[in-house]
């Protein structure tokens, strides 16, 4: 899609099958060989490809779909007659290549006016009428050749016979197990030169016969392995009947490779098991979450011979000037440049990956996991930071420091040490409300966050948390210390609950130092927190004030306040006085919970 159209003409001619139209036949570049029978008919108006390949050659452009209002023939460069390319704008045309199925047809004859799929079906009844084609279900899935000629894989039960034929391994005599004594020198399949390996009887004549050197293809394996997990202790059988009660595997995460291939094997070969009575399922997986790639810069040099030697970013040290603006970087060991090509796909062939023990060994493994989580939404890329890393550090470094009463707002109310129960929290002072209000709401976007697996918001809610913790709770009043210590005794509880799936190691810890796990048990089994519903309520709420619907200010009132009181509070209110200026108010727009408006 991104290289250069090139092309030259054949001086061919074909006829349009509907429109008997002339049509040149041209030989280009970036039309796949593969694709259909070779050959494609062009639609440059509504093609980035094509386009891009008329524009090019100046070849006739036609808009054959209209999006939204009509588009007159004049405008932009198009001849009204025959529509030809001279000096075209190409932002007007975006406009035509929009979603086509959203589009009704033009200059198409009598299909002018049709939707995207009435187009299609007329299209084809007339190609059928004449003979000419029929509509058909194009599968995405090609055919499947599982045999490879290597030595890695499932051996394939067959033994090639010269009387027999191709012979099945019998049963007792399955599986076909592999020699492990073998190395792939890059020579071909090693198996091919193990006589001990190939050579056999045929089971049928018993006669000399060569057993099947290929392997099976590993996606045969991994499309069905995960039944093994609901029966790994079965021996006579590939599975047996508890796959019918553990099956469907609920969720099913993996990179867009395996949505690819993997995805449509895995659901391929769950049918084929279905149909020989091995499972009753139709389908191997519920949910699918495609994650995303994880990039880090890609660094090298090139030498005089044109070979290109990539070296890992943590051998790069990056110059700056006086500003702190980039202007270059350089191989560590050598001080010498080398190149950047920009932020890739983390892989071993580009030496740009990130060596796990290294940050377990500096930061631990809970930083790592944390900043993982954080960094993006699963299933979207993620740039690796080192920045990155350092912050999640530092959250985990205050959130130990606050457990420990040495953090920001240093107190020592979140030891747990007995407590009266509060019964009645609403009773209690208004700061005290307030932070609870603060935690349960984080509490309860984290546990939404959590049902739909946006891990990075989650985070972002424990972060919430831990700020709310720090701040403490506004002119805490003594004689409610007891109602204080258990607020913030609860929320801390909570915060150590919501993290734990992120950052197991320091939750544990902290939740053991502390003493949770006296009251609650132990992290792992602890009862998720439960959101306090009463505790969201609001006893004030802000509204926008408006002067003749301009944004002038806000103010707060109470949550069940009447709608006289509103006006009053209102008009009253210093911001608006200013802007009235003495002139009456002819009426008060109110918006129940979100603005007041005073005309005048």
């Amino acid at each position: 899609a991104g290289q250069e159209k090139r092309g030259m003409p054949t001086g061919l001619y074909v006829v349009h099958p509907l429109s008997g139209g002339k049509l040149p036949v041209w030989v280009a570049n970036y039309v796949l060989m593969s694709y259909g029978e070779g050959a494609v008919m062009a639609v440059p108006a509504h093609d980035q490809r094509d386009f891009e390949f008329a524009t090019k050659h100046k070849l006739p452009v036609k808009q054959v779909i209209r999006h939204g209002v009509s588009v007159t023939a004049e405008k932009d460069g198009w001849n009204a007659k025959d529509y030809e390319y001279y000096e075209f704008d190409p932002h007007s045309w975006k406009e035509w290549y929009a979603d086509e199925q959203e589009g009704v047809c033009v200059n198409s004859g009598k299909y002018n006016d049709l939707t995207y799929q009435a187009a299609v079906d007329a299209i084809a009844a007339d190609l059928e009428k004449k003979g000419l084609g029929k509509k058909r279900v194009q599968y995405r899935l090609r055919d499947w050749g599982i045999s490879r000629q290597r030595y890695w894989g499932c051996p394939i039960p067959i033994i090639h016979c010269e009387k027999c034929g191709d012979v099945a391994v019998p049963d007792d005599q399955l599986p076909v197990v592999l020699p492990e004594n073998l190395v792939p020198d890059g020579t071909g399949n090693p198996l091919n030169k193990t006589p001990a390996f190939y050579q056999c009887q045929c089971p049928k004549c018993g006669t000399k016969a060569r057993r099947e050197t290929d392997t099976m293809d590993t996606f045969v394996d991994s499309s069905w392995y995960y039944m093994r997990y609901a029966c790994p202790d079965q021996k006579a059988a590939m599975v047996d009947e508890r796959v019918n009660y553990w099956l469907q595997v609920d969720q099913y995460i993996g990179g867009i490779e395996h949505a690819i291939l993997h995805l449509l094997y895995s659901r391929f070969w769950t049918k084929v098991m279905r149909d020989i009575d091995l499972v009753k399922i139709d389908e191997p997986f519920t949910k699918l979450l495609t994650q995303g790639m994880v990039l880090n810069e890609i660094f090298l040099r090139k030498s005089a011979n044109g070979r290109v030697i990539y070296y890992n970013p943590a051998e790069v040290e990056i110059a700056v000037d006086e500003n702190g603006i980039r202007t270059g970087a350089r191989l560590k060991s050598d001080g010498k440049p080398v190149e950047s090509a920009g932020m890739g796909t983390m892989s071993k062939s580009k030496n740009n990956g990130v060596d796990p023990q290294t940050l377990i060994e500096e930061y631990g493994a809970d930083t790592a996991r944390l900043f993982v989580m954080f960094a993006s939404p699963p299933e979207q890329t993620l740039e690796w930071s080192d920045a990155g890393v350092e912050g999640a550090s530092r959250f985990l470094r205050r959130l130990w420091l606050f457990a420990a009463g040495r953090g920001k707002a240093a107190t020592d109310l979140v030891s747990v040490r007995p407590f009266t129960p509060v019964k009645d929290w609403s009773s209690q002072p208004l700061p005290v409300r307030q932070f609870r209000r603060a935690i349960h709401l984080a509490l309860k976007q984290a546990t939404f966050d959590y049902e739909r697996m946006q891990f990075n918001t989650v985070v972002s809610a424990c972060m919430k948390m831990l700020n709310t913790l720090e701040s403490g709770i506004e002119e805490p009043g003594t004689a409610n210390a007891n109602a204080e210590s258990q607020a913030i005794a609860e929320g801390l509880g909570i915060l150590l609950r919501v993290l734990y799936p992120v950052t197991p190691h320091i939750t544990q810890a902290l939740w053991k130092e502390l003493g949770y796990d006296a009251r609650h048990g132990e992290l792992l089994d602890a009862p998720w927190p439960v959101v306090d519903e009463a505790a969201l309520e609001q006893e004030e709420i802000e509204l926008v004030l408006q002067v003749n619907g301009k944004l002038r200010g806000n103010m707060r009132i109470p949550r069940d306040c009447a709608r006289e009181t509103i006006e009053k509070m209102a008009v009253s209110h210093p911001i608006v006085q200013k802007y009235l200026s003495g002139q009456p108010v002819k009426k008060v727009v109110i918006v129940p919970g979100r603005l007041v408006n005073v005309v005048v």
